[in-house]
């Protein structure tokens, strides 16, 4: 997979000039007017693995707002559905429409189990090879991706987003191509620089060839380390066009806005401007890392986002991190923005892919106000401060986290890459056992606190594994900060809500 070329400055650039350049400030009135009345004002948070599930887009969307999908290890979360015997049976429906018909038959007559596995049984893994799939592999990122935006925009004309980790690189290209496949309206891409996307998805509508260079730590300047995905392989010669979804980069700050806007060939077409009180992943706080007395991150003036920079670059943005209320989303509007992007309210209604266990208890902590949120600065392998919700029995107590073994990585979507003594990668987990991860070159001190995220959010939605030792994978429930007042969107009386109940109690009167 080492290559002697690299993505450059002018990749593609005879494919794509078609594309919007940044307009000059007095033709931007005309492009606001022109864009703005067909924007979704709510833009539902792409959560954690398989709880913004097809089930919470598809009910946002019919709503008339933007439903997202989380896109993240689709692949495994298809596969493991198929494995609990596919309850509803929407997996093998999805799959029915697949364009190639001999693939989905193969994932279908390898992974699908009558009646769903034994409980005690493990659930059958798949390659972590995501940076030189197999040609297996390949076939599954591309189907798991159709599958998840087919059944969000199956039997309505609403539009529907998926979001993507730039962090997790390996399986990027054939998951954007599954995405747009099935449709998507938009892409969405946060924890990182996602300079590339844009030219990719031109490219890809074009249904030309991509590449997509990985972060390697270690590699030098001259490093070319890169994935590649070919439209026409993968549909095995029967390629069919597909369109140019939007494409909505998720960040902090109007520094990586405007290199984003303006200093790349192909820009964003906007942003989600997302503050510290979001769940999930969070931006690191500016400047040295400082800790409070709870030991999570400080954030500063600096952390909070420049808006009028923000309106500056004439490009759609959306604010994320405690807009669920009226007055709020209000405030958005009135200081530029296209609208808001809520999840945590969402994370705990119907629709959710969440454990019902588990939103259940959440709710009731925060009726007795007691739900609290930790933003972790160690939990993550990936280095970023992650919000965890702190709940009896889930890996967000010391004990439950001591007592669970650390296995060797058998996920990997959360590695990071590192250039080997050989030249080739090797991947590394600060949650993986830790001697093997020292073994790999890692250091010691970023495996303290390190948890195992992947098995956890899958733990969450109801799909997690079982270790080799016969031990359950425990949960890690993550929530922004509103997690302490989401029991206010249930109706009088009841035990749940549905997103419909969070969309009419979020939007102020008269904005739809």
């Amino acid at each position: 997979m080492r290559a002697k070329h690299q993505i450059t400055a002018d990749y593609g650039t005879d494919k794509v000039e078609h594309r919007r350049k940044p307009l000059a400030p007095e033709d931007q009135r005309f492009y606001d007017a022109a864009v703005t009345n067909s924007l979704p004002v709510l833009i539902q948070g792409g959560m954690g693995v398989g709880v913004s599930g097809w089930q919470l887009a598809r009910a946002v969307s019919e709503a008339g707002q933007l439903g997202v999908v989380s896109g993240t290890a689709l692949d495994l979360v298809l596969t493991r559905r198929l494995q609990i015997g596919d309850p509803g049976g929407h997996m093998r429906r999805a799959l029915a429409a697949y364009p190639i018909a001999e693939v989905a038959e193969r994932i279908i007559d390898r992974y699908f189990i009558a009646g769903g596995k034994p409980s005690d049984a493990r659930f059958v893994g798949i390659s972590m090879k995501r940076e030189d799939p197999t040609r297996n592999l390949e076939d599954l990122l591309v189907a798991s991706n159709f599958v998840e935006v087919y059944l969000a925009k199956e039997g309505h004309t609403g539009e529907v987003g998926i979001n993507y980790l730039e962090k997790v690189q390996a399986p990027t290209l054939p998951s954007l191509y599954g995405a747009m496949l099935a449709g998507v309206d938009y892409v969405l891409m946060g924890a990182g620089i996602p300079r590339m996307i844009p030219v990719v998805l031109d490219r890809l509508a074009e249904g030309l060839s991509v590449e997509y260079k990985l972060d390697v730590k270690g590699a030098g300047p001259d490093g070319g380390f890169t994935a590649h995905f070919d439209p026409d392989e993968a549909m095995y010669g029967a390629i069919a066009p597909v369109k140019r979804p939007l494409f909505l980069a998720i960040v902090s700050s109007h520094v990586l806005a405007t290199m984003l806007a303006r200093k790349v060939d192909v820009p964003v077409d906007g942003f989600i401007v997302e503050g510290s009180t979001a769940g999930g992943h969070n931006a690191p706080p500016r400047g040295k890392r400082k800790l409070n007395e709870a030991g999570e991150p400080i954030y500063g003036d600096r952390d909070v986002a420049d808006l009028e920079a923000f309106r500056e670059l004439g490009l759609p943005f959306w604010l994320a991190g405690g807009y669920s209320y009226p007055d709020r989303v209000r405030e958005a509007l009135d200081a530029g923005a296209a609208g808001v992007q809520i999840g945590t309210p969402f994370a705990y209604c119907e629709e959710s892919g969440m454990e019902a266990d588990s939103k259940r208890h959440v709710l009731d902590l925060c009726r007795d106000g007691e739900a609290r949120v930790f933003t972790d600065p160690q939990a993550s392998p990936s280095g970023f401060p992650f919000k965890v919700v702190e709940i009896e029995g889930t890996l967000s107590e010391p004990d439950v986290y001591e007592e669970r073994d650390r296995v060797p990585c058998e996920l990997g979507y959360l590695r990071s890459a590192h250039e080997g003594d050989d030249g080739g990668v090797v991947w590394r987990c600060a949650a993986e056992p830790v001697d093997l991860f020292v073994r790999k070159g890692g250091a010691v001190e970023d495996t303290v606190g390190s948890k195992c995220l992947c098995n956890a959010l899958l733990a969450n939605v109801g799909l997690g594994q079982i270790q080799r030792s016969g031990a359950h994978e425990q949960m890690l429930i993550t929530s922004g900060d509103e997690v302490a007042d989401v029991a206010r969107f249930l109706p009088a009386g009841a035990e749940t809500y549905f997103a419909a109940d969070v969309i009419r109690q979020v939007l102020p009167a008269g904005i739809h």
